[in-house]
């Protein structure tokens, strides 16, 4: 009799605390913004940090709010620039100096006779480019490969290298013309 008698005492526990939580479910939901949730599903998601925030949805936020420009994505390059520039109806412009640092699309490749298999790659890739087990070689799957680099630093033996990605014509664009800054009748 008492083991009943726990029982149905944890099912009415248990019944109060989900009415409860889903009483706050719904008077605290919180409605998140669709542009920022549109700005966020054009950037490329590989959360490298290269445009100076912690990740593609914090960048997100700060696009929309207006307090940074639509051309800080290395990863995402010229079609994710063109992309939000279409979706927020302002003017293309090219990638800024600052995080223009190479010009020449890159993915990174490893020696796979030199790899130990150490994991560590695979855990700082934002993206899941690199196949691998542990104690068991890595290799990258170059399709997948955003060239963020984030990979490298936690190598303890040196087996990941920078490479540029071969330009093949269906990969090839035409480059962003630069914005001419003239006075009209000059």
């Amino acid at each position: 009799m008492s083991i009943l008698s726990a029982i149905i005492t944890l099912s009415l526990i248990a019944g109060l605390f989900g009415l409860i939580l889903g009483y706050a479910s719904i008077k605290f939901h919180v409605e998140g913004d669709p542009v920022v949730d549109k700005i966020d599903a054009i950037l490329p998601q590989t959360q490298c940090g290269q445009c100076s925030f912690p990740g593609c949805r914090p960048y997100a936020e700060a696009i929309a709010s207006g307090e940074a420009p639509i051309n800080q994505c290395p990863p995402g390059g010229e079609a994710t620039m063109l992309a939000l520039a279409d979706l927020l109806g302002v003017e293309p412009i090219a990638l800024s100096e600052e995080h223009a640092d190479e010009p020449v699309k890159t993915v990174v490749t490893i020696d796979e006779t030199t790899c130990i298999g150490c994991t560590l790659c695979i855990q700082a890739c934002p993206v899941d480019a690199i196949l691998g087990a542990a104690k068991q070689m890595h290799t990258i799957i170059e399709s997948e490969c955003t060239g963020c680099n984030l990979c490298i630093p936690p190598c303890p033996v040196d087996c990941i290298a920078i490479v540029p990605v071969k330009i093949e014509p269906d990969t090839w664009r035409w480059p962003l013309p630069e914005q001419a800054h003239t006075a009209p009748g000059a």
